[in-house]
């Protein structure tokens, strides 16, 4: 078996429950003393956390929204300022960034995190990863990957995001096997080889771990994006899902059949509208809490994720439970001409789309309070009547068409990517 499954993962699921019981009184009491945000609220809401002994009893305490962390982010931390090792924030990309910080422990669970998650995906320590992501800038991911990589043995090429010309003369020089990217830039790297006349097929990259951009429909087969980049390079794509809120990652092993959850550091639930779990099969909003956070640690935070929940045991060996790729965000969704939609609905079609190099999708409140869609296309050589059928395409697939802004790539490149970006800028939201 694989040295880097811990063996809380290839238990029972009774074995698994009571590790993650005792494991949710540890970090009750922990926060009832050190945070005075669940301080507050335990007492607020009449809460006797010994009485919390159960994942079901778990459901007693409220839970905790973004807008928790916007109005009280200061009073979340448990630690003094003389333990705090890291600062880090969120991306921002539906409203302005929190703040997380990170002690010495919390940065080693974080590359204990990343080190299974990494060889959950069949990573060992004779890889050498190429990082296209960037590892500054208060980006967790980053770093989570730099030190995981570490901690597994492995070596690692900090290359930072962009730069496709770069990125081949160091998988030239160095001979990397796996990278770690957003899948949307794979289609540059390969447009950039195929006009210099890069052999990208037989490069030394055996693998890549697809981060920020899901590969892969909802049955898990590929989806738009994830064919698009298989049908030209033969390459393996693992998909991994991780957020700076969760301190944690559910990456895919290779059997390709969900994200794996690693039950030592999250509670998981799955919630609807109401806070209550949705039943088995049903999607519902990802809804987490930290077990082994000391710096911030969260309980029962809604990561406003909608996805499903696999029960069943993997190929791979592990018993925990797995999750499907990403629905939609739940602040997304998008009702259009009456339709429900996510953005992902959107980008599967745009992806389809040769003469489409880039784009932005844009949501506002229109003069009588609907929603309203415009999408920004970036493209060099568009056909005639390239609008017109691109509205028809939408009509086809989605039974409405939202407006259509042509303009260069360049110009949309520069959109997706501001000065202080991290990752491309693929949704905007107006709406009031």
């Amino acid at each position: 078996m694989n040295a880097f499954i811990p063996s809380i993962e290839t238990k029972s699921t009774a074995e698994v429950l009571s590790f993650q019981e005792n494991a949710l009184s540890e970090v009750l009491s922990y926060v009832n003393t050190h945070s005075k945000f669940y301080q507050d609220l335990f007492h607020n809401n009449k809460i006797d956390i010994r009485s919390i002994k159960s994942l079901i009893d778990l459901q007693k305490i409220p839970v905790t929204t973004k807008d928790d962390l916007y109005k009280h982010n200061s009073e979340f931390i448990c630690v003094t300022p003389d333990k705090i090792i890291d600062y880090v924030t969120t991306s921002g990309t539906l409203g302005d960034p929190l703040t997380f910080v990170l002690t010495d422990k919390d940065l080693e669970r974080l590359a204990y995190n990343e080190r299974i998650s990494l060889a959950c995906a069949g990573g060992t320590k004779h890889d050498l990863y190429q990082l296209m992501t960037t590892i500054d800038r208060r980006f967790m991911a980053g770093m989570a990957y730099f030190l995981g990589i570490k901690q597994m043995g492995a070596g690692v090429v900090r290359v930072g995001n962009g730069m496709p010309e770069f990125q081949w003369d160091t998988i030239k020089r160095l001979n990397p096997t796996v990278a770690i990217a957003v899948p949307s830039f794979l289609i540059k790297l390969i447009e950039f080889a195929e006009q210099n006349n890069i052999d990208y097929k037989n490069c030394s990259l055996k693998k890549i771990i697809c981060i920020g951009e899901p590969i892969r429909n909802e049955d898990f087969s590929y989806n738009t994006l994830g064919k698009r980049i298989t049908d030209k390079w033969p390459i393996q794509l693992f998909s991994t899902y991780a957020s700076t809120e969760m301190s944690a990652a559910f990456t895919e092993c290779e059997a390709g059949k969900g994200g794996h959850h690693h039950p030592e550091l999250l509670i998981a639930e799955f919630l609807d509208d109401n806070n209550n779990p949705v039943a088995k099969g049903e999607a519902g909003e990802l809804t987490v809490t930290h077990l082994g956070v000391e710096g911030m640690p969260l309980i029962r935070f809604k990561t406003g994720d909608i996805c499903k929940a696999h029960y069943e045991t993997c190929s791979c060996g592990r018993n925990t439970l797995r999750i499907s790729p990403i629905l939609g965000r739940k602040q997304q969704m998008i009702k259009f001409k009456g339709t429900s939609l996510y953005p992902p609905a959107l980008y599967d079609i745009l992806n389809t789309v040769n003469y489409i190099k880039n784009y932005i999708v844009e949501v506002s409140t229109n003069d009588i309070g609907t929603d309203e869609i415009v999408i920004y296309i970036g493209t060099d050589n568009a056909p005639d009547n390239f609008e017109k059928d691109l509205k028809d395409h939408f009509r086809a697939k989605l039974r409405v068409a939202p407006s259509i802004i042509i303009d260069s790539a360049e110009n949309i490149a520069k959109r997706q990517l501001p000065e202080m970006s991290r990752k491309p800028i693929l949704f905007i939201d107006r709406r009031k």
